[in-house]
């Protein structure tokens, strides 16, 4: 039989393992959400400068839906005050 204090030494180790793991774990997810907050925020100053039109297409009753994205930016001139 293996004693007591082995026993808990050895559930002891095995937690911190975990958490090491989870630790790991929520930094390698922390580090991917910022590649990607990154990615989404360049694609948006690209889209900004210019008009965007999205088409989506229901589904369930086949109608073609148009999303219009524009910015405040004027494309040509000054903007004015």
């Amino acid at each position: 039989m293996v004693p007591q204090d082995k026993t808990r030494l050895g559930e002891h180790v095995n937690r911190d393992r975990d958490t090491g793991q989870l630790i790991n774990r929520l930094e390698m997810l922390d580090e991917r959400l910022d590649n990607l907050d990154s990615i989404v925020t360049s694609l948006i100053e690209r889209v900004m400068g210019r008009p965007l039109a999205i088409e989506i297409t229901c589904p369930n009753c086949g109608q073609t839906i148009q999303i219009n994205v524009t910015s405040g930016v004027r494309l040509r001139g000054k903007e004015q005050p």
